[in-house]
């Protein structure tokens, strides 16, 4: 049953691309004595709910920031227990995948990953390609500058643009995420207010909110609340508010 505050949704006026900076595992578990690890293992609930809620509500597009380029330096047990939550959630959500109509994407320095976590992941990928309802896309030893830094080693590799050719466009088409939309909104929980090398090219002109929530706490509802301030707001893409409005009527 649609709650009040899912009512107030314009399904009209969705984000077609969320993406979310899932900060604050750690500090949920150190408010409870607890280890890191637990605040991981908690995310993975609110990993859970989100991607649900995203699809109920009919966004087609949801990315998790879920391991940065320079999460590998945190300690090895850290690092290890994030790719053995990784596969868990990869074997087990397979399924559940499938029959909610969601694929599953990636993006990031992906060989970077250990081996049986590559192979879960690619084969959950090819499993979940024909998926069309919503397109999950999980950023992986990712980072924006490493990004933008290997999309203009593979322009020079091809040699096949000239340098008075190279325009945003076309430039946007050697990064990882040339088959998804430029984000409409950026959530990022625990209340920092940072990007922390997150999508540097792609967030130029997203929307951006931040909540206090930490990210084991984050739940449909949290979404809602972010989607309808989204929805308050004026898209201006550098245009003035006449210019805006004005384009509206035409």
């Amino acid at each position: 049953m649609k709650g009040k505050l899912e009512s107030l949704v314009d399904k009209n006026n969705l984000p077609a691309h969320i993406v979310i900076i899932m900060d604050g595992n750690g500090r949920w578990a150190k408010k409870k004595n607890l280890g890191r690890i637990s605040g991981h293992r908690e995310g993975m609930k609110s990993v859970r709910a989100v991607v649900k809620g995203a699809k109920e509500l009919g966004v087609r597009h949801i990315t998790l920031y879920a391991f940065s380029a320079q999460n590998w330096k945190r300690p090895k047990v850290e690092v290890d227990a994030l790719m053995e939550l990784l596969k868990h959630y990869l074997v087990n959500e397979s399924d559940k995948l499938i029959e909610n109509g969601i694929s599953l994407n990636a993006i990031g320095r992906l060989w970077e990953l250990p081996k049986n976590v590559y192979e879960v992941l690619t084969e959950t990928i090819d499993r979940t390609k024909s998926c069309n309802e919503l397109t999950l896309t999980l950023a992986l030893s990712y980072g924006g500058r490493e990004e933008i830094i290997d999309g203009i080693k593979e322009i020079i590799s091809k040699g096949n643009i000239a340098p008075e050719d190279i325009n945003q466009h076309n430039f946007s088409q050697f990064l990882y995420t040339n088959d998804l939309p430029e984000p409409d909104l950026l959530i990022r929980t625990s209340g920092e207010m940072r990007l922390s090398n997150f999508m540097l090219w792609q967030l130029a002109y997203t929307e951006i909110y931040v909540t206090k929530t930490l990210w084991p706490n984050f739940r449909k509802q949290h979404l809602i609340k972010a989607i309808l301030n989204y929805q308050k707001r004026e898209r201006r893409f550098g245009l003035t508010g006449e210019q805006v409005k004005k384009r509206d009527v035409i």
